[in-house]
């Protein structure tokens, strides 16, 4: 039987990678931020960038002596343990943090109208609290929240349930329904300059008048939140936000509403799952697992509220084979990943719902050998996005017109994720900016960088 092996020379993958590094693709299929028991956050204020070419003053927490961030530190804690947040600060004015969905005990600092609070300049509050539930949390300032959640005192807590495991058990709570391959954080925050610069000169602030005119996803615009984590350029605005991904994998996403307006942010690409609110599993009954899970494709992020969602992606009934593989030929799973036995979609019996799917490349099927529907015209006849890769086949290259700047060099697919909401897709009136991000799907034989 005739056999062609991939798409490309299999030498072609590895220098794909490389190609891809330098690049920069800059995801990694993890959540970036600080675990322990113990946490000592101090409340400072400092700049921001925006990608508009802004600098604006902010307040935020750092881990410790470090700079103030944009959001906070996220903390990363398990299940079961009891955490202790120390909070110091360094602000002219008063502050504290809240911690919802948690039962928090305080100590030191003096009385608030919510919670126990630590004095200007230097004054220290102690909070604790066993994270008993498994989930995604909020945690932000609970003193004049309006003005100092606007001026960027907010960050995340994740809860690992109990039976976690980053190996061979990944799940957000304690059910299979809420398992995944990768995760990714999307806090949305938004900002009215005009008042951060009231509070830079030392002007009165007046929050009626409160209109932002600059979004952020972890604290960073389009097109920054394409960049590394912990670049140099964006020294208190640590986070970044790409999420990628193999076909077939599940993808978590932690989504948090931690500003003062709602955001419909749209997913392209595909329906997600609505699995869990305000840490708490979408199920009808103790071990029911996600049975009230919902499905959408926007999902309104509300001020305070936390929702997980888990979404994926496989070309499922697209028409034609997104690697464009020749009918007539046998492809060796191997050729992708030495450990994989056997041959891509062996196992499909037409008719037959539980082979649709290759158990290893998750390649739908039902379209292997499918050929594109179209035929493509000449480069010259074409205009290129900067993404195009030259092929509409995942992995796939080819010729690209000359001063295209070839950022695909893996051959993925780009979805833009984005809000709805039109003006916020852009920093204070400059387009594009704002609430954007994308999901890339890349080929098996690219590792996740």
């Amino acid at each position: 039987m005739k056999r062609r092996k991939t798409l490309r020379p299999m030498w072609i993958l590895p220098l794909l990678l490389a190609l891809l590094m330098a690049w920069a693709l800059p995801a990694r299929a993890e959540i970036v931020g600080i675990t322990g028991t113990s946490f000592n956050l101090e409340a400072k204020a400092d700049y921001i960038s925006t990608s508009d070419g802004g600098s604006y003053l902010m307040w935020g927490y750092s881990n410790g002596a470090g700079r103030m961030q944009y959001p906070g530190p996220t903390l990363i804690v398990n299940q079961g343990e009891k955490i202790t947040v120390n909070l110091t600060n360094g602000l002219n004015v008063r502050t504290s943090i809240v911690f919802p969905g948690q039962r928090v005990t305080t100590a030191g600092g003096v009385s608030g109208l919510i919670t126990r609070e630590a004095k200007a300049n230097g004054g220290t509050v102690t909070y604790s609290f066993t994270a008993s539930e498994p989930g995604t949390y909020l945690y932000r300032s609970g003193t004049n929240p309006d003005l100092q959640v606007e001026m960027g005192l907010v960050g995340a807590i994740i809860v690992r349930p109990s039976g976690y495991n980053a190996v061979n058990n990944k799940i957000a709570y304690n059910h299979a329904d809420s398992a995944y391959d990768q995760e990714f954080l999307y806090i949305l925050t938004e900002m009215d300059p005009l008042i951060h610069n009231a509070v830079a000169f030392g002007l009165p602030v007046d929050m009626t008048t409160y209109f932002p005119t600059n979004w952020f996803i972890n604290g960073r615009n389009w097109p920054d939140v394409l960049t590394e984590n912990f670049v140099p350029w964006l020294p208190t605005q640590p986070y970044n936000c790409l999420p990628v991904m193999h076909p077939g994998d599940k993808v978590l996403l932690r989504c948090i509403g931690a500003g003062l307006d709602p955001h419909p942010m749209h997913f392209h690409g595909n329906n997600f799952d609505v699995i869990a609110e305000d840490g708490r599993l979408l199920q009808s009954a103790a071990g029911a697992g996600a049975d009230l899970a919902w499905k959408g494709v926007t999902r309104r992020f509300l001020p305070g509220k936390t929702t997980d969602i888990v979404w994926t992606w496989t070309g499922e009934e697209l028409g034609w084979d997104i690697y464009g593989h020749d009918p007539a030929l046998t492809y060796a799973r191997s050729d992708i990943n030495a450990g994989w036995p056997g041959n891509i979609c062996e196992q499909y019996v037409p008719g037959n719902a539980s082979t649709y799917f290759d158990p290893y490349t998750k390649e739908y099927c039902p379209d292997h050998g499918v050929p594109f529907p179209v035929t493509i015209p000449p480069t010259t006849s074409l205009t290129l996005g900067q993404l195009y890769s030259g092929s509409p086949f995942l992995g796939g290259g080819g010729d690209l017109p000359v001063g295209h700047p070839g950022l695909n060099a893996g051959g993925s697919y780009f979805y833009m994720w984005h809000s709805h909401t039109e003006k916020e897709l852009t920093s204070n009136d400059i387009w594009p900016g704002g609430l954007v991000s994308f999901v890339v799907i890349m080929h098996p034989a690219v590792p996740l960088p």
